[in-house]
């Protein structure tokens, strides 16, 4: 019997050689793409497309049609390769979205014509012109089909990149792929700006010197629907009444235009004319991390997108006011007698009413996200949890690493005590940069500067534990590089607890020796997966992930020693190898433009309460503030103990 799957349901796989087929509404682009085990496309041979039709157990479609049909030898799939997905896509000059013709459906059934041993109808599309429709994965030496149907209304190209590609790299594969069925123009296949809440917070810039945003890492969920276009700005009004602004998450999109059936809990709430009732991880997801990731996405738009929306209206409110009270004032009729100042009053009275009327919607919308927040917070996993969490006590080295890591918190003006957790997917994309400089912050400069550093440094050793402790035992080494040993009060945790892979690395000889060694290893580790034989590493190669952590940049380096640090930066977190860096930027003024390209390419933080980080839709400027355990607490040498002991657990 068929089992019939709806949108992020599995199903086991038993039989190695299968047949996929696909049953389209419209004639599409049927492609196969091939994913390690994080979901990213890495590699040259990612995608098996007309153009090249086979690749190492996928064979694809050859031609544009309605009906296709893969043949998949799951034994002969390499290693590396974790997911299988079947990706449709809408040619140039036909439909212009999924949404418009009959929902398609695909089926995984035995090879040669067997019966279908999983079917799924790709239904709720809307603007998407490239879809994942399903995908087989592997796991635990098993392989099972999941349902996806999720895409990108900017096509094969935002679908890619958002798979890890590089942006040229999407561009110029996925118009490869496009044109064998028709002839593409470059500007055909474009890449969505597809921000995440890490991934693009960035100093706030004005739209005309932003860079176009980088691709993030890829989703463990794929997302659908019309990417974010631009900063989204009020509508404009013909009746002088006040805009209307709507800002969409550009992860939070529907797939379908009609809305969603409420739930009992929300349509009781809504017959009650109460707002539903907060529920910990009440948003999609595959699993509880997964929603609760998610709910706190949903929860950071909510803020943006309601003190977006008060600002407009008070902008708007002052906006009308002057512009009665100039012509109040150009009014000669209004010069003599109190007819004027009536004008003034009035102007100011219709001022107050309507920033009367955007403070109670501000405060009706902050205090639904406070009762949410006061659910969620105390459910949240470890790895997204403040130190001061509860869950911490019971906290066990997972044998599974997590979704995202909590780096601390963000709020806005409007409701400073309203915190939303700042989460970065891992592995991380992006090395990290804690800021011990008291240049450009108010709060650093109110700091003695022993206590910054000291306070960052701090902080850097908090996300380091963190980092070791939600993760399996062996999955990361840690390296540190503190050429002066200024740091040796804030390292002595990692030192005493016995996780660090080798002593803190002082002097000249230990920035080169530690440096070289995870130069070396970068380079290994490529090479080994250009060839595809990630297994004939040398035997002195760790594979575990790695984590340097460099204090004082760059005290106790050499033009040489700079050189690897940015070579590890813009090459290592592809292969492994993560960087966390304490520094000031101006004491590295000495290398001029030359490091400019290093810290744009990483995630600065800060150490103190500081508002340099700026959402990728409206630019507001966000308060971000380090999440550091409590005074006194041993929070940090419980989770390192228990680190410890599972490593020597699991040691051979």
């Amino acid at each position: 019997m068929t089992a019939e799957l709806v949108r992020g349901q599995n199903h086991p796989v038993s039989q190695s050689r299968v047949e996929i087929r696909v049953s389209a509404g419209t004639p599409v682009l049927a492609l196969a793409s091939l994913a390690d085990e994080q979901g990213r496309l890495t590699g040259t041979e990612v995608l098996a497309h007309p153009g090249a039709r086979s690749l190492p157990g996928v064979h694809a479609p050859a031609d544009l049609a309605d009906r296709h049909t893969f043949a998949v030898d799951l034994d002969a799939v390499a290693a590396d390769v974790h997911r299988v997905g079947v990706l449709l896509v809408l040619p140039p000059g036909g439909p212009v979205r999924f949404g418009a013709v009959p929902a398609s459906y695909v089926a995984v059934a035995a090879a040669d014509g067997g019966t279908e041993i999983a079917g799924y109808t790709l239904t709720g599309l809307d603007a998407e012109t490239a879809v994942t429709a399903l995908e087989l994965y592997r796991r635990q030496g098993a392989w099972k089909v999941r349902a996806v149907g999720q895409g990108y209304a900017d096509g094969l190209g935002a679908l890619l990149a958002d798979g890890g590609m590089p942006a040229p790299a999407a561009r110029e594969l996925a118009a490869t792929a496009l044109r064998t069925v028709a002839p593409v123009k470059e500007a055909d296949v474009t890449l969505a700006a597809m921000p995440t809440l890490v991934g693009d917070l960035r100093t706030p810039q004005t739209p005309a010197q932003a860079p176009a945003p980088a691709p993030e890492p890829p989703d463990p969920i794929p997302v659908s629907g019309v990417p974010y276009a631009g900063t989204p700005g009020p509508a404009p009004t013909g009746d002088g009444s006040p805009p209307t602004i709507s800002y969409t998450h550009p992860r939070r999109r529907r797939t379908s235009s009609e809305p969603p059936e409420p739930a009992p809990r929300a349509a009781a709430a809504a017959e009650s004319g109460q707002p539903p009732r907060p529920v910990a991880g009440d948003a999609s997801g595959w699993s509880m991390d997964e929603r609760l990731y998610n709910q706190v996405w949903g929860m950071f738009e909510d803020l943006a997108r309601t003190a977006a929306a008060y600002r407009s209206a008070v902008e708007f409110a002052d906006s009308r006011m002057d512009r009665e009270l100039d012509d109040a004032l150009s009014d000669p009729r209004h010069r003599i007698g109190g007819s004027g100042n009536a004008a003034r009053d009035t102007a100011r009275a219709r001022r107050e009413e309507l920033v009367a009327q955007a403070q109670a919607v501000l405060d009706r919308d902050l205090a639904q996200l406070i009762a949410e927040a006061e659910v969620v917070e105390p459910a949240l996993p470890a790895s997204y949890a403040r130190w001061d969490n509860p869950v911490w006590h019971g906290h066990r080295t997972p044998e599974e690493g997590p979704l995202a890591l909590r780096l601390g918190d963000l709020h806005l003006p409007e409701r400073p005590d309203l915190r939303i957790p700042m989460l970065v997917r891992v592995p991380l994309e992006r090395g990290l940069w804690i800021d011990n400089g008291r240049t450009g912050s108010e709060a650093a400069m109110a700091m003695d500067t022993d206590r910054l550093r000291r306070a960052a440094m701090d902080m850097a050793v908090a996300h380091a534990v963190r980092l070791l402790a939600v993760h399996p035992a062996d999955r990361f080494s840690v390296h540190v590089i503190d050429a002066a040993g200024a740091g040796a009060a804030s390292l002595a945790p990692l030192v005493r607890a016995g996780v660090l892979a080798a002593p803190p690395a002082a002097g000249a000889a230990g920035v080169t020796r530690t440096l070289a060694e995870l130069t070396r290893r970068v380079d290994l580790v490529q090479m080994a997966l250009k060839a595809g034989a990630p297994e004939d590493l040398p035997p002195d190669v760790d594979t575990a992930d790695q984590l340097l952590i460099v204090h004082d940049f760059p005290h106790g380096f050499d033009d040489r020693a700079v050189t690897q640090l940015r070579y590890l930066a813009d090459e290592g977190a592809a292969v492994g190898v993560h960087l966390l860096m304490v520094a000031d930027r101006d004491e590295a003024s000495a290398y001029g433009p030359l490091l400019d390209p290093l810290w744009r390419s990483l995630m600065r933080l800060s150490p103190v309460p500081d508002n340099h980080l700026a959402d990728p839709w409206v630019h507001h400027a966000w308060t971000f503030e380090p999440d550091l355990p409590p005074q006194g607490s041993r929070v940090l040498d419980q989770a390192l103990d228990r680190v410890a002991e599972a490593r020597r657990t699991t040691r051979p």
